[in-house]
């Protein structure tokens, strides 16, 4: 990841346990992460670990 990158992740007080970037680029949030925020935000994340309590069926 590039110095540019790494700082605006860590100004917004990530850590690296809290995400990952998949093969398509992409940034994808852990259970570690979600755990910390305390809430299911309904988006149906990969790795919720609140079961997608607040998403829509």
């Amino acid at each position: 990841m590039s110095k540019k990158k790494d700082n605006l992740f860590n100004n917004r007080g990530l850590t690296p346990e809290d995400y990952y970037i998949n093969e398509q680029g992409l940034m994808v949030f852990t259970a570690h992460y979600h755990l910390k925020r305390g809430y299911c935000c309904g988006n149906r994340c990969k790795h919720c670990p609140y079961g997608y309590k607040n998403t829509k069926s």
